[in-house]
């Protein structure tokens, strides 16, 4: 597994810094205390039909979990980029499991094929 990229600490100004911090930390604490105390997480937005089919994948499945949702595609934009900038993913929905991001949906559809979520 390749590292993903990343700007080093010292080619990144304080206030470039400061911008990125400042993004919703709210957020970014709400859902990484959600990760934290359920086993099954799903953070997506209103109207995307991706997020929707990972909760349909978790229903069928019997799958209890926790979903957030921030916004459609026209607001909530803000905060979903603090989530991705947390998260370090770029699309939604994020779907953690027992505390690890597994990616979006095709992830999920992987491993509940593969009989490693109940």
């Amino acid at each position: 597994m390749t590292d993903r990229k990343t700007l080093p600490a010292d080619r990144v100004s304080p206030s470039a810094l400061a911008n990125t911090t400042r993004l919703h930390p709210d957020v970014v604490d709400q859902v990484e205390a959600a990760v934290k105390q359920h086993r099954v997480v799903v953070v997506g937005m209103a109207q995307n039909p991706v997020v929707k089919k990972a909760r349909r994948l978790l229903d069928a499945k019997g799958t209890s979990f926790t979903y957030l949702e921030y916004g459609s595609y026209l607001s909530g934009w803000k905060q979903r980029l603090a989530i991705k900038l947390w998260a370090g993913f770029p699309t939604f929905p994020m779907v953690f499991v027992d505390g690890v991001l597994i990616g979006g949906a095709a992830e999920l559809d992987e491993l509940q094929k593969a009989g490693k979520l109940s």
